[in-house]
């Protein structure tokens, strides 16, 4: 049974309303709420290796008495101290107690975030430890949680504590042997360690056990539908229709040699024995979209109904108004297109669904509101989900179920190397569309310093004044505690002041309602509005070929995989688009993984090279991908521990196909809650 976090001290009615923003509903939330990162306290550096706005830590002597300076609404302490022959100055706001408590002639350890004025470096608002103190909490990891006005960083540690106190939610649940087997530490041990690890090797631990929970009760559900596809009879048996041979011929454009190969795949597939599972993997651009189309003309000339479903309302509109397009352009006008989304209107909606029981309806186009329980169909014969990581195992279950066992075509635009997707999407048959047009025009890219930015906004006006549009991605919604980095919020005021007052530019985020996202989303494709400053919110989006330029900040914090796909969001009309990448920090490993994307635009070699530059340090406290929602676990960065739980599901399968066996009770009940978790939290 889940408990409240009402049960905690300190929370009541208004902080449970703070946490339900973030996602956290009860004590299981929360153990699962994993620190974004960690602050660590490391040992101090000479100045001369100092970066600006890095958190630095230095033991120096107060050289002179502190001055203390009011003014009507603050006051300002300020102290000089030396370090390794150099100055530096330390200044704190509303802090007048320290004029007796900082001693001059008395060494004291500072820590905090530094700038440079002049020759001087400035620490602002500095932490102060006695030396030996600061000794102690050497190489000690603080964790940093994602956040949301009114709740503190201080706040979620405390509330995790308590839960961990209370042992709610930490039952062990893999068998015994498995665990030895894979070195993995006990599940209790696990969240305490991932939460308040006392160095980087214990983090490491934690991690791996939880990464390879999340993988293997993925992968065992996963396992699942396959064995359902493999028995099921098809109900849907096809033959080739004339109406797709005469749309490629006649379509303004040659299929490339991919998409050809691709389409005889699929095609061969609807006509065979077995239901069709098959998982078309191409980058943004190399024309999948026509593939289903084409998919969906076949099926309904079969006399079968097909859906495609897809994660966002205005991507929904899109296709909805490409398909009518195209029907119409090759006089194949008597098929019916619906459009079915959670902002039709309830008179809308019973008039589609009506239509969809009588088949009046043979081609359907929408969000999740094709998986709702008033929503049946006819005679579903194909099932197409877009982006498919968007959406959870059981969302495309239950599409696939509303039909009885329809084929089923996943489609996805992210990268992910061939030995891996055949673990991740386990189910499937694999096709790789690995050939863009010969009309695209590569992207233009670039790698530079905050130093650049400037000239950025410069090459962003001359392209709004040639009426083209803007793309800017952020790290963060908002300013958060104990997080370095640009946020959406701060950042569109920070660019209407730096561009001309006619430039219309608005913030988009994930935390915004899903209608104020989607008028957003409409207003920047009917070229309402000049930027858009997104979060990652994007990267599943609306077709804009209008829009040319895309400016990433602190690029250094996203996976590759996840930049080549925000990448994606321009470079699709006829003019020649650019991406600059914008680094953060100045580490020589982060230029070098940034610089592979610099010098290509193919999503499966990025994917393939990230791997290989990947290290146990560059786990730390990222999320690379994001790729298929996942808490902790990160197929790329994690590869190995994805192949460790795929051969360890194997194993488990095998002894024991229904998970029945009291050593598995617990797995199995597990992996039932973590199917609904992700069903709750799927970013549709």
């Amino acid at each position: 049974m889940r408990r409240s976090i009402r049960e905690l001290k300190g929370i009541g009615e208004k902080t449970e309303k703070l946490f339900q923003r973030l996602g956290v509903r009860d004590l299981d939330d929360l153990l699962a709420y994993y620190p974004r990162t960690y602050d660590v306290f490391r040992e101090p550096q000479s100045m001369e290796q100092w970066k600006e706005k890095e958190t630095q830590a230095v033991y120096a002597r107060i050289q002179a008495p502190v001055s203390v300076k009011k003014t009507r609404n603050s006051t300002v302490v300020t102290a000089s101290v030396v370090s390794g022959g150099q100055r530096l100055s330390l200044i704190w706001f509303q802090m007048p107690f320290l004029r007796s408590a900082l001693k001059p002639g008395q060494s004291y350890a500072f820590r905090g975030k530094v700038t440079k004025k002049g020759s001087v470096w400035e620490m602002e608002q500095p932490k102060i430890y006695a030396p030996a103190e600061y000794e102690k909490m050497l190489h000690h990891m603080q964790p940093i949680y994602g956040l949301t006005k009114g709740l503190t960083n201080q706040a979620v540690a405390k509330a995790v504590r308590q839960a961990l106190d209370l042992d709610a939610g930490q039952e062990e649940f893999l068998p015994e042997s498995l665990r030895e087997k894979h070195q993995l530490l006990e599940y209790a041990q696990a969240l305490k360690d991932i939460h308040f690890p006392k160095d980087p090797q214990q983090y490491m631990q934690a991690r791996k056990r939880l990464a390879f929970d999340e993988f293997l009760l993925f992968i065992l559900g996963v396992r699942r539908l396959k064995e359902r596809s493999e028995t099921a009879e098809n109900l849907y048996p096809m033959k080739p229709v004339w109406d797709t041979e005469e749309i490629i011929e006649n379509l303004p454009y040659r299929l490339t040699g991919a998409q050809q190969r691709v389409w005889r795949e699929i095609e061969q597939d609807l006509q065979g024995e077995a239901l069709m599972s098959r998982l078309v993997q191409g980058d943004v651009g190399s024309g999948k979209t026509i593939l289903a189309y084409l998919a969906m003309v076949m099926t309904a000339r079969n006399g079968y109904q097909a859906a495609l479903m897809v994660p966002t309302e205005v991507l929904a509109a899109q296709h909805y108004e490409g398909l009518l397009r195209l029907l119409k352009e090759q006089g194949v006008e008597d098929l019916s297109v619906e459009l079915l989304t959670g902002s039709s209107t309830p008179k809308q909606k019973r008039e589609i669904y009506a239509r969809m029981e009588t088949k009046a309806s043979s081609l359907i186009i929408g969000t999740h509101a094709l998986i709702q329980e008033k929503a049946r169909y006819h005679s579903l014969g194909l099932v197409i989900t877009d982006e498919q990581h968007r959406f959870g195992v059981k969302q495309r279950e239950a599409l696939s179920l509303r039909g009885g066992n329809p084929h089923v075509l996943v489609m996805s635009a992210t990268p992910i190397p061939r030995t891996l997707a055949m673990i991740v999407y386990g189910d499937l048959d694999i096709s790789m569309v690995d050939e863009l047009p010969a009309s695209r025009l590569p992207i233009k890219n670039c790698v530079v310093g905050t130093e650049y930015r400037e000239k950025a906004y410069r090459f962003m006006e001359k392209q709004i004044s040639q009426g083209r549009q803007v793309y800017v991605i952020c790290p963060m919604v908002e300013e958060s505690e104990g997080m370095d980095g640009e946020n959406v919020l701060d950042y569109a005021k920070r660019l209407q002041a730096a561009l001309p007052d006619s430039v219309r530019i608005r913030p988009l985020h994930g935390k915004m309602k899903a209608k104020e996202k989607t008028e957003i989303m409409e207003a920047f494709a009917r070229r309402e509005l000049d930027v858009l400053v997104s979060t990652t919110v994007i990267e599943v989006g609306v077709n804009v070929p209008n829009a040319t330029v895309m400016m990433v900040e602190n690029a250094e914090r996203f996976g590759l995989a996840q930049l080549h796909q925000l990448r994606g969001r321009v470079g699709r009309g006829e003019h020649q688009s650019y991406c600059i990448f914008v680094q953060g920090g100045q580490e020589e490993q982060i230029r070098k993984r940034l610089e592979i994307l610099n010098h290509s635009n193919d999503g499966f070699y990025i994917a393939a090279e990230d791997l290989k530059l990947r290290g146990p340090g560059d786990l730390f406290g990222v999320r690379q991908s994001g790729l298929l929602d996942f808490r902790i676990a990160d197929i790329y960065a994690d590869s190995g521990i994805l192949k460790e739980a795929a051969q360890a599901a194997q194993e488990l399968l095998r002894e024991d196909p229904d998970l029945e066996s009291p050593a598995c009770a617990g797995l199995k009940e597990k992996m039932e809650r973590f199917f609904e978790y992700r069903e709750m939290h799927v970013n549709l």
